[in-house]
Formats: structure tokens, sequence, C-alpha cells
């Protein structure tokens, strides 16, 4: 674990809000030169705060206007591995999360779709073909709010 200051915290929370700010931007706005920023960024990502960059698509204009939260229980664990599981719905393109939980259901999956119909269609095609599904239980998102995390 890294210690963190207030100019640390700031940085994390600009660059989760845009990624995309130079670090002479930053520096500027957070009282550093262009290098500090840039050494304490550097720092940052070397001690793992940050896992990467990712792209921020928006689903809903490219086409999928529907998000379900698909709660999965698999039938016997003893019959299908969790690895196997994994990788074959990883590899459903619909699929754009798969969180291993624990409660009520193995995995909860974050899956798009162009429409109801469509998610009908990819269920019982894609998921509910898929072995070792046992129980499923689906929450479509009514609307979704970014809250900031910790810092």
């Amino acid at each position: 674990m890294i210690a963190l200051d207030e100019i640390d915290r700031a940085l994390i929370r600009a660059l989760a809000a845009d990624m995309t700010q130079s670090a002479g931007a930053l520096g500027r706005e957070h009282g550093l030169s262009q290098p500090a920023c840039w050494r304490r960024i550097k720092r940052l990502r070397e001690a793992g705060v940050f896992r990467g960059a990712r792209l921020d698509v928006n689903a809903e204009a490219m086409g999928f206007g529907v998000t379900v939260f698909l709660g999965v229980k698999l039938a016997t664990k003893g019959r299908v591995s969790l690895e196997d599981f994994e990788r074959v719905v990883s590899a459903i393109p619909e699929v754009q999360t798969v969180e291993h939980v624990l409660g009520a259901y193995d995995y909860r999956l974050r899956v798009v779709a162009r429409d109801l119909s469509d998610f009908e269609r990819v269920l019982r095609r894609r998921i509910m073909a898929l072995p070792g599904v046992g129980n499923l239980d689906a929450n479509v998102m009514l609307s979704e709010e970014r809250l900031p995390g910790p810092l």
C-alpha cells in the first residue's frame, strides 16, 4: 500500500474525472510543475494505484439501450469449473462484466442489449445455453449515477 497525500488524492480524483488531462494542466491546477506532477502520476502508476487506461464507451449511443444485471447461480459447482464458466461467458460480446460474488448467486453479469427482445435473444441463445447455468435473476437498469469513490 502506498502512502497518499492530499495532492496525490486530488490528482487521482482529477484523472478519474478526465484521464486525458496533461501533467502540465494538472500541475497548474494543483500547484505543481509539469515534471513534479508527472513524477507523482508515474509513482502512482508504478505502485498499482492505476490499473490501466479505459475508454468509457456510451453503449446507448452505439444502439444498446438496455442494460441488465443478471444474477447467475450455477446448477452444480462440480459439473463445470468456475474458470470454464468465466471463460465462456466472457466470450459473449453483450456481457460487459463478469463478477464472481458471494451471496444468493455465484456470478453477477452486466449485459447490454439493443432492446428487451434483443436481451431475451441473448439470454435464451447464449447465456441459458451455457453449461452449468442454474437459476437466473434479472434486474433492468433504469438509470445510473457515478458516485465518487473514497478519495
